[in-house]
């Protein structure tokens, strides 16, 4: 096979982050079981593919023609399917969405993480699968990702330069302008398309990531699901106060369901939706959500589980897991903004819970306070390196439970380390990635401890990310 070259392929397996699986007859390899890894395929598709990379074993491709449909296709409900980075398999009917997440945590345990006969419980559904996410980043762009009828039209486009809406996939400069949205609710499509218009009016410009110039860079609208609070965060190059109120009292009298707007001001060249700093311009800065009997405070900047109605499932299954007695000391990795120590504050004696990033250590004592906690100390220290000085200074007493939370990478080979040294009887493990999930796991396993059960949760519908929540137990010998 040839980069470029167009083959025809049936789909007979699913791969993880969304790629259909064709197995091929080659000369080129001994086993003859070349493998072709299709986008935008499915298991019962016949397709043409057009091969864009090639590697000894391998191939990637993507889908130049369907043939014949898989049985498990539906029509998507969204205009702006297949074009923008968001939804990825909303053309897939969601009972196989799970079939096949729950497949791929199996396959990454047993092929990366080297676990023979992997035990798999039974996939939680989301309660959503529209209108589900409470937080939303758009971008803008200078570069509009253009569509197929104005590239065939006569007209002449005048606006290809401003953009607000989602990255279309594999490129960093164009944008897809987005007017509607099915993983936000209509009143978060009804503030993007209102922002856009506003500051096309204004003849503001979007943020350059080639030339550095520009004052427009993300909106961010974050949305409680109990408390019907809704946040407006508009991420920009420099300040510009006047403008911010403009914006902010047109929006008041347009949406007054918005309790909170905040401008982040960011200062670095790359295009990340955070600031190195923020402004108020309406209400407190923060909005606030429940998850369970837990209310939280969330800022601009914070982590907080995206599906805040699958969140309590999640945070239910990591308390079922760690089968706390109330006489426990509990360590809780990437702790945040505090959710999980706090969720489970009331099964345990004492808990630390350890996070980098500063604003979430803030929110995290603001969150034990809001729910008058007292057994629950975040600290902060960096994760990337041994945290045991931090506990040696502090003079923090060892871990019966560790709880772990890490971000899509996994964890620092130091911080697998460190948990091993502290030997507790138990790890529970929440990750996004069940690949780098297995990859931990694995090395944690090497010696003293065993995988117990494996839980996987679907907060992300339409999208091929997992969560999955790991127990592993201590062997005792």
């Amino acid at each position: 096979m040839k980069k470029g070259e167009l083959v025809e392929l049936t789909i007979n397996g699913y791969a993880f982050e969304g790629k259909g699986i064709a197995k091929v007859n080659t000369e080129n390899t001994e086993n003859k079981k070349f493998v072709v890894f299709v986008n935008g395929a499915y298991p019962g598709d016949k397709v043409i593919a057009e091969i864009t990379k090639v590697r000894k074993t391998y191939a990637v491709a993507r889908v130049n023609k369907l043939l014949s449909f898989s049985p498990h296709r539906i029509t998507p409900l969204c205009k702006h399917f297949g074009i923008c980075g968001g939804c990825k398999q909303q053309d897939l009917n969601y009972e196989y969405q799970l079939k096949f997440k729950q497949e791929q945590v199996k396959d990454a345990f047993e092929r990366i993480g080297a676990f023979n006969y992997v035990s798999v419980l039974p996939i939680i559904p989301s309660k959503n699968v529209f209108y589900y996410r409470n937080k939303m980043e758009f971008s803008f762009s200078d570069e509009r990702w253009l569509t197929e009828s104005e590239i065939n039209s006569d007209l002449e486009i005048t606006d290809k330069n401003f953009s607000l809406g989602l990255h279309v996939p594999n490129n960093f400069y164009k944008v897809l302008d987005v007017n509607e949205c099915y993983l936000q609710s209509e009143l978060s499509n009804s503030i993007l398309n209102f922002t856009r218009s506003f500051f096309k009016r204004k003849k503001v410009l979007p943020y350059s990531i080639k030339n550095h110039t520009g004052f427009l860079r993300n909106l961010v609208i974050r949305q409680s699901f109990h408390t019907n609070d809704v946040m407006v965060n508009l991420v920009t190059s420099n300040e510009n106060d006047q403008l911010l109120i403009e914006y902010t009292d047109e929006l008041k009298k347009l949406f007054p369901q918005i309790t909170t707007v905040v401008n982040n001001i960011s200062l670095k060249k790359s295009q990340v939706a955070f600031g190195d700093y923020e402004k108020v311009f309406l209400g407190s800065g923060f909005i606030y959500d429940k998850i369970g009997d837990w209310k939280f405070r969330i800022s601009s900047n914070s982590f907080f589980q995206t599906n805040t109605l699958q969140a309590e499932t999640l945070y239910n299954i990591a308390l079922e897991f760690a089968d706390l007695s109330g006489n426990e000391i509990v360590y809780d990795l990437f702790s945040g903004a505090g959710t999980i120590p706090i969720f489970i504050s009331k099964y345990a004696k004492e808990i630390f819970g350890f996070e980098s990033v500063a604003p979430a250590i803030d929110d995290a004592v603001a969150n034990a306070s809001l729910n008058n906690v007292k057994n629950f100390k975040p600290i902060r220290t960096d994760l990337n390196k041994s945290f045991i000085p931090t506990l040696t200074e502090q003079k923090i007493p060892l871990p019966d439970v560790v709880i772990t939370d890490p971000p899509r990478s996994g964890m620092n080979h130091k911080t697998i380390e460190d948990i091993l040294k502290l030997s507790p009887k138990k790890i529970v493990y929440i990750s996004c990635n069940p690949t780098t999930q297995a990859r931990d796991v694995k090395l944690l396993c090497k010696e003293k401890y065993q995988l117990t059960k494996l839980q996987p949760v679907d907060m992300f519908p339409h999208t091929y990310h997992i969560e999955c929540v790991a127990l592993l137990t201590k062997i005792i010998k």
